[in-house]
């Protein structure tokens, strides 16, 4: 199991012909972290790790995001665009949630069955 803590990582989105893109990450695992989320912010620079999470909501979020509900080891079930104000239906099988602005992840890579990593940063 992992043991990240609240604050800056990186994150590698492992794609199709061995291709990687790095991004930055804030990994927010408290009970306090995972509660503000995005919430108050107009943009967001990367992405935000929500750990142990497996469903979100965007009520008084300001900005649409895109949400990838993740595996225990990192896989990505599913990604779906959410506008300010809705609930998302947990997943059964989703550990961990990563979120960032809309259209985000797409230019990224990130899709059902792609694997991620995260290397906090010293």
């Amino acid at each position: 199991m992992r043991r990240w803590r609240d604050g800056r990582s990186r994150l590698t989105v492992h794609g199709d012909g061995g291709t990687a893109v790095t991004v930055p990450l804030e990994v927010a695992t408290s009970y306090r972290a995972r509660a503000k989320g995005l919430l108050g912010r107009d943009s967001i620079d990367g992405a935000l790790l929500l750990s142990p999470a497996s469903g979100i909501h965007t009520f008084r979020m300001r900005i649409p995001i895109d949400v990838a509900y993740l595996t225990r080891d990192l896989t990505v079930l599913a990604v779906r665009t959410m506008r300010p104000g809705r609930l998302g239906r947990p997943r059964l099988r989703a550990r961990h949630v990563l979120e960032a602005q809309a259209g985000a992840m797409a230019g990224w890579g990130v899709k059902a069955g792609v694997r991620i990593s995260v290397e906090p940063l010293a």
